[in-house]
């Protein structure tokens, strides 16, 4: 449903909604507004229209400080009636739509046919249902474009305008649908079975956060299941290795504003897999200073061992045949799978100012020699096969470098120690995330937004983070798009972004809080 004059008048508020969640990111979702969703709508999306008490007051210091206004609601209805009004149509919210506004409203997504949806439908509550038709009515009378009567179950509603979209009112809420075949879904779903019904549902959006802005509900296996079962294999193993069932997982995510930050909380059914466990928050903590990102995951070993595993299994056309990888390396003196056994966690940072100097590493925690005997072994077969560009490092660290034009400027390094192994792009940062955390100068931990980062996620284990600034100096040298240079002044307002996880049975959980100046 694309957006038009009459859907974006009539489902103001809500709009307002998805205007926070882009630009900056109560209680759980009420079964109200859910009860009038299809069952089966993969997606849905609910929040508060009208915030009060701290959650309207956080909601203001956010738009204080990213927007530099007092209120975001207000400049958000400030921009669509001049949205409305520069297409030749008056429109004035505080008349026509506040007093009947009620507080809450939603969306739910049908189906997913390859990167858009359709079936869709917005949800407003209405505190007069009387006073709502008629400002249908009157919207309606003044379209540009024509509309025509319909009723379905004695609910009455109108069908027309540039998109051809249905409103109506059903109950207590402003319906806006995407043609009347969704409109009389809606009705079917209030008086009768409807997404708020169903098992999957009730169980994802009780883990929805009080206090949040919003809630997006999300049927993963649903979405996969419209897509013809297609997941890319590189994203469905990297679920898998995570611990996610993709064809059966769900989530909801829900955005809750502080007065100094903004947290997306995230929830996911896992599908009946275990949840992954673990904390690889030392080594994150122990990644160089120089680094304006890092992020970091436990228990890597055994997801490269499986990776290994499947390779093997699999072989390399035209050059490997099946379940002689392992085998045939071995005999050359590398031992992939005690060089999996001996990695733990890993870690992956990225440092730069400007194109010319960026540069990162993949850091992995190892135990006992095997992967230093690998690295070395490695870089040997490789200069006795004569792999161009192919040098071996020099000095106190096992390893060697590829250099090549696809690289550029910088060579590919591989270089290990004892505890330590690290691949990265660039000499210095692959040595800096050897030798960091082991007196080879300053840290991530070191950091004062990296410390404010730990402490904002509270008992979550941090898992990932980046310096708000120097992101933004990095992107401001790489990107010279007009939508990020009006989006700069927005940006400028990010101190530092933390990621957290944990899991817990068949329950995954993640928060992505966004900490401001």
């Amino acid at each position: 449903m694309k957006p038009s004059l009459l859907l974006a008048a009539l489902a103001a508020a809500l709009l307002a909604i998805l205007a926070i969640l882009a630009g900056c990111g109560g209680g759980s979702s009420s079964s109200d507004v859910a009860a009038l969703a299809p069952p089966g709508a993969p997606v849905f999306l609910e929040g508060t229209l009208r915030p009060e008490g701290e959650l309207k007051s956080n909601v203001d210091s956010v738009a204080k400080q990213v927007a530099g206004v007092d209120s975001l609601g207000g400049l958000i209805v400030e921009e669509l009636e001049s949205k409305v009004e520069d297409e030749g149509e008056s429109f004035d919210f505080a008349t026509e739509v506040e007093p009947w506004l009620g507080e809450r409203g939603g969306a739910f997504f049908e189906q997913l046919e390859g990167e858009d949806f359709s079936g869709t439908g917005v949800l407003v509550e209405s505190t007069d249902a009387e006073a709502t038709q008629e400002f249908v009515d009157a919207r309606v009378k003044r379209s540009k474009d024509p509309y025509r009567a319909g009723a379905y179950e004695g609910v009455e509603f109108q069908v027309g305008g540039s998109e051809g979209n249905a409103i109506g009112v059903v109950g207590d809420f402003l319906v806006i649908a995407e043609g009347a075949k969704v409109f009389r879904e809606v009705v079917d779903a209030s008086n009768g079975e409807s997404l708020a019904d169903e098992d999957g549902f009730g169980k994802a959006i009780s883990a929805a956060s009080d206090g949040s802005l919003a809630d997006l509900y999300v049927d993963v296996g649903k979405l996969i299941e419209q897509n013809g079962g297609k997941v890319d294999p590189t994203v469905r193993q990297l679920l898998q290795s995570s611990g996610v069932e993709p064809s059966e997982a769900t989530a909801v995510a829900s955005i809750v504003p502080g007065a100094e930050q903004v947290t997306v909380e995230l929830s996911s059914d896992l599908g009946g897999e275990e949840a992954p466990t673990g904390d690889a928050s030392a080594l994150l903590g122990e990644l160089p200073g120089s680094a304006f990102a890092g992020i970091a995951v436990s228990g890597f070993g055994k997801q490269l061992q499986e990776a290994i595993d499947s390779l093997d299994a699999e072989g390399i056309e035209g050059t490997v045949p099946p379940h002689q990888l392992k085998k045939g390396l071995k005999q050359l003196g590398i031992d992939l799978e005690g060089l999996a056994d001996s990695v733990q966690d890993a870690g992956v940072f990225a440092v730069g100012a400007s194109k010319s100097s960026l540069g990162g590493a993949l850091v992995l925690s190892t135990k006992g020699d095997k992967a230093t005997e690998a690295v070395a072994n490695i870089g040997v077969l490789l200069r006795q096969v004569q792999v161009s560009g192919v040098t071996a490092l020099s000095g106190k660290y096992s390893g060697f470098s590829v250099h090549s034009d696809e690289l550029g400027d910088k060579p590919l390094v591989v270089a290990a120690k004892q505890g330590r192994l690290a691949i990265g792009y660039g000499l210095a940062p692959t040595i800096a995330g050897l030798t960091s955390g082991s007196g080879g100068g300053k840290t991530l931990a070191d950091d004062p937004a990296y410390e404010d980062a730990v402490a904002s996620l509270g008992g979550t284990p941090i898992s990932g983070f980046a310096d708000g600034p120097a992101a933004l100096h990095l992107a401001d040298a790489l990107v010279s798009d007009e939508g990020f240079k009006k989006a700069k002044k927005y940006l400028r307002s990010i101190r530092f972004l933390a990621l957290g996880s944990a899991g817990q049975d068949e329950v995954a959980t993640a928060k992505l809080i966004v900490g401001l100046k």
